[in-house]
């Protein structure tokens, strides 16, 4: 049966970035509460600027320095609201997809040495279990014509247009390289191919 999606419910939220719409979604595939974040008028639009952005409570909420994730979120809104029309894609799908639990039982093996990727592996999991298929649902039915995606993974860009989403340029969203998440950084570049310079600050 194919996945579907359901836009349940559109409110206003005004946000230091302006005011957004964001759309509550349904779907068929689980029973997560996934959204779009909308500024302005994204229908038949080409070249709209898209975030889609894994769940990270320690990165998002908590302002951990472990990662990028509760920068490039930030970074992400800017960049939307600079263009004065855009969507963030906010995926529940914590961890790179095995979970808070277990994300949390990575940090504790990466304390003791592994990189982020075999932390993930020796937990039993893949390096990266995501899947966007309810985010390209979610553009479809958003009817945007393509998509300038911000991300500096590859994997992404090419998992949306296998699944049918034009993708017709790439947005760099790179954050502060600082000691807390140099490791981190250089495993995202050397084992899963992410496009980072890698400019450590002073």
């Amino acid at each position: 049966m194919k996945a579907t999606v359901e836009d349940l419910v559109q409110t206003r939220i005004p946000t230091a970035h302006g005011e957004f719409m964001l759309h509550y979604f349904s779907n068929s595939i689980d029973d997560k509460e996934h959204i779009a974040f909308v500024k302005g008028d994204v229908r038949d639009k080409e070249d709209v600027r898209v975030r889609i952005h894994s769940e990270c409570f320690t990165g998002d909420v908590l302002g951990s320095r472990r990662c990028d994730c509760g920068e490039q979120l930030e970074m992400a809104l800017q960049l939307i609201d600079q263009a004065g029309f855009g969507i963030l894609i906010y995926l529940r799908q914590e961890g790179r997809g095995i979970g808070l639990l277990k994300k949390l039982q990575a940090y504790n093996l990466q304390d003791q040495g592994l990189d982020t990727v075999d932390a993930n592996i020796h937990l039993g999991h893949l390096a990266d279990e995501r899947q966007y298929d309810i985010a390209a649902l979610m553009l479809e039915h958003l009817k945007v014509k393509s998509v300038a995606l911000i991300t500096n993974n590859p994997q992404k860009i090419d998992e949306l247009t296998r699944l049918g989403i034009t993708v017709s340029k790439r947005i760099p969203i790179e954050t502060d390289v600082h000691d807390d998440n140099l490791g981190y950084l250089k495993t995202k570049v050397e084992k899963m191919r992410h496009m980072l310079s890698m400019h450590k600050k002073d």
